[in-house]
């Protein structure tokens, strides 16, 4: 803790007398909040929303999405190494299954298990944001956006542009990445290429991870669109720890693939879009690296879906309708030959009034071909109490069915449960927000009640864990957040930005005596994230992030990352990084110890039409 004091000590010492620049070339609140049907600028969404923006993901010392993820308020990352090989998110007190992530509005759920749910196959030079909406989404994206959903969100270029990046450090990293923007008349292209290795920072922690992505839209008149999307990452890693401790040379590979093809009509009053995908996962797992016959799991899963979705700007307000079909599908030697259906329905209704206020109410309704049908209500109002401050609650019901190793798994150290119910939540949140001149700050309480929380369980430490329904438990918390973006100075060493948050979850999920719990009470508690940005003259540019974790089951741990980028070469840059700084001694996930300070360092190219 005393690292993190001495951080916000010195900010506070450094802002009198650094010169001070406006980094930000855009304000957040013209930021367009883009779901699958509405459209709505951030400084009208009456929702806990965080942006994460283009200029973040070049300047966080982060090398993977994950690891970007982790400096966000209220989202709990659980790593299992460097690198982005594997990582759990949460949101607000919810596990890993209870997160959905999106690319472009496309559902990245994997029907096997959650632990898939961030193989994301886009470098982070091929990301243009990260919408991170923390709270019920169920009634904007369906089943699964139960705590929270995240939207990785790319972007067809208007010129050509290239940005290649070579870096090396500890434990044997490498890697590079390779971003092309080619539009050409009326085609837009995006092509990214990445890849990442390491020889491991402790035994059987190794890994090589490849993503390759590609985007292209064409024009068909000046209000229709036709994009595809194809994208594919490979990932093969040591997995000591990742499961269980009992079998240091565990591995897996995994390859995850996704197409998509759309069609937008946008004009006038209407929009409509038409979209198709298709997701396979393939997971081969062994719990010794080199005897695949010793013990071997080998799933397959495919999901294919077509949705509909549009909006009518109508006299009384904006009019939101969506209809999806989707088909899951395994083939396992462990979890069988399996495959269910899905099918959705959305409305939803945007009203302003008293011309400072909007209130927008809808409904998702989800038929599952083990479950039935089921409806998730919800509804959101603000009113802007000046023209820079915003006061809003919401509330909106939830829903996650079983994935197939809740179900049906049958290992040494875990079993599934067939007779689970599907867990629901219903879930309020109060809030203010603040924008003026630079500053953006918030202020947020939130309350989720769920009934049948699915929960892996175990009478003592030599009988394996097993997943349960819980009654009831509440989760709650405060979420506070500060950013500010300094004026401009003639000062050759300038003060970019200064943020801080601070986060608190309380449950009251009791553990019955001699029952253990694996997940829910491993949610954070406190968390205390720093960043500060600081520039000399247009050549060099030091970031730095701290955060201060402390999860309910598990030690406190302070950690400190730091990046430095020289640009004096304009279209050729360095940079350094250095991670874990206070060499912390901690772990997040599972058994696997992460690793103290360590660096890397590199050279970016970036060039661009004028």
């Amino acid at each position: 803790m005393n690292y993190f004091i001495f951080t916000f000590v010195f900010i506070g010492l450094a802002m009198p007398v650094l010169g001070q620049e406006d980094s930000l070339s855009f304000t957040l609140e013209e930021v367009l909040i883009k779901e699958n049907r509405m459209e709505i600028p951030f400084s009208k969404s009456s929702r806990n929303i965080h942006v994460i923006h283009r200029k973040a993901l070049e300047t966080t010392p982060a090398r993977s999405l994950q690891e970007m993820l982790s400096f966000t308020p209220g989202v709990d990352v659980r790593q299992r190494g460097v690198g982005g090989v594997q990582a759990d998110i949460g949101i607000r007190g919810g596990s890993f299954e209870q997160t959905l992530m999106l690319i472009n509005g496309i559902k990245l759920s994997d029907p096997q298990t959650g632990h898939h749910m961030v193989n994301i196959p886009v470098p982070l030079a091929g990301i243009r944001r990260i919408d991170v909406l923390k709270g019920p989404a169920s009634r904007i994206f369906g089943q699964n956006a139960y705590a929270g959903a995240i939207n990785v969100i790319t972007e067809l270029p208007e010129t050509y542009n290239l940005h290649a990046n070579l870096y090396g450090g500890d434990f044997g990293m490498r890697g590079g990445t390779f971003q092309l923007g080619l539009p050409m008349g009326k085609v837009k292209q995006n092509l990214a290429v990445s890849h990442d290795a390491s020889d491991g920072h402790w035994y059987n922690s190794d890994y090589a991870v490849t993503n390759l992505f590609y985007e292209g839209g064409l024009a068909l008149t000046p209000f229709q669109e036709v994009k595809a999307m194809v994208a594919y990452a490979n990932r093969d890693f040591g997995a000591n720890g990742f499961y269980s401790s009992s079998f240091p040379d565990q591995w897996e590979s995994i390859q995850t693939t996704l197409a998509a093809i759309s069609h937008t009509f946008d004009h006038d009053q209407s929009y409509v879009q038409t979209r198709i995908y298709w997701r396979r996962n393939q997971d081969e797992f062994r719990l010794r690296r080199n005897e695949p016959d010793f013990f071997q799991n080998q799933h397959s899963t495919d999901v294919m879906a077509l949705e509909i979705n549009g909006r009518r700007e109508l006299a009384i307000g904006t009019l939101g309708m969506g209809l999806e079909g989707r088909k899951e599908q395994i083939d396992s030697n462990n979890l069988g030959k399996r495959d269910r259906t899905l099918l959705g329905a959305f409305l939803e209704h945007r009203l302003e009034f008293a011309e400072k206020g909007d209130i927008r109410a809808g409904v998702y309704s989800n038929y599952y071909s083990e479950y039935g049908w089921k409806h998730f209500p919800g509804a959101e109002i603000g009113y802007q109490l000046r023209p820079w401050m915003r006061t809003y609650a919401n509330f909106g019901s939830s829903f996650r069915i079983p994935t197939y190793t809740d179900l049906y798994y049958s290992g040494p150290t875990n079993i599934g449960n067939e007779n689970l119910e599907p867990e629901k939540a219903l879930s309020y949140e109060g809030g203010i927000k603040i924008f003026k001149k630079g500053l953006q700050a918030e202020m947020v309480y939130f309350s989720r009640r769920t009934t049948n929380l699915i929960e892996w369980a175990r009478p003592d430490t030599d009988s394996p864990w097993q997943p349960q329904n819980f009654n009831e438990v509440v989760f709650q918390g405060l979420e506070l957040g500060l950013l500010y973006a300094f004026t401009s100075s003639t000062s050759s060493v300038k003060m970019q930005e200064i943020s801080l948050s601070y986060n608190f979850i309380d449950a009251n999920l009791v553990e019955q005596e001699g029952q253990e719990t694996r997940y829910s009470l491993n949610a954070l508690r406190h968390q205390l994230i720093g960043g500060l940005q600081v520039s000399y003259e247009e050549h060099l540019e030091l970031t730095a992030k701290s955060r201060y974790i402390e999860r309910m089951k598990l030690d406190p741990y302070f950690l400190l990352d730091i990046r430095l980028d020289i640009n004096r070469l304009k279209k050729v840059g360095f940079f350094a990084e250095i991670s874990n700084l206070s060499n912390t001694d901690y772990i997040e996930a599972g058994t696997v110890q992460m690793p103290g300070r360590w660096a890397r360092g590199g050279l970016t190219v970036n060039l661009s039409e004028k």
